[in-house]
């Protein structure tokens, strides 16, 4: 594959996979070889490639969520970033193991069954209501993923990760932005 070195290319608006800003850069690089483009991202300076509607990487689903611990908040943004190149089904593995890593800071016990991790956010209130059919849906989902021959897609990670930050902002997020009581 050929690549021309850094020049002006015909301009582009996209989000940045890397830093998630809205720009629109006309410096980059392109392969006449295979119709294929790499912008630089004017905000980050890192590179995103586009061929044929397709970037790389992707742009991140779900958004930052304040007050999380920092192995959930790791494995949160790993679930992210599987999305934006297309590991679909890491994805849909790192949000089942996010309920069991949340259920476990809540208080379950090691080594128990999945489900029980699951029962027990339930149980302690830490789902809120009527929130119990998605917190099985991610359980359901990530057993697939886990147990069975089957891909995920990117409409199964994205719903996932959508459920999963809803999840954490009820725990994690919320809980930490009320102002704490005078003092008496």
């Amino acid at each position: 594959m050929s690549w021309s070195g850094p020049q002006k290319i015909p301009s582009r608006k996209f989000v940045c996979g890397f830093c998630c800003s809205s720009v629109a850069s006309i410096v980059g690089y392109y392969s006449d070889v295979v119709q294929a483009f790499i912008y630089i991202c004017p905000h980050c300076e890192k590179p995103s490639f586009f061929h044929h509607g397709c970037q790389v990487p992707d742009i991140i689903p779900g958004n930052d969520v304040r007050h999380l611990p920092k192995d959930i908040e790791a494995l949160y943004r790993e679930a992210r970033n599987a999305v934006s190149v297309g590991a679909y089904t890491a994805s849909v593995l790192a949000c089942r193991k996010l309920l069991m890593s949340i259920a476990v800071t809540q208080g379950a016990k090691t080594g128990e069954s999945f489900l029980s991790y699951v029962d027990h956010l339930a149980n302690a209130g830490f789902v809120p209501p009527n929130g119990r059919g998605w917190v099985d849906h991610i359980r359901k989902k990530g057993n697939e993923a886990n147990h069975e021959i089957k891909l995920m897609v990117q409409a199964d990670a994205e719903e996932l990760i959508a459920f999963t930050e809803m999840l954490l902002k009820f725990i994690y997020e919320f809980p930490n932005r009320v102002p704490a009581p005078p003092k008496t």
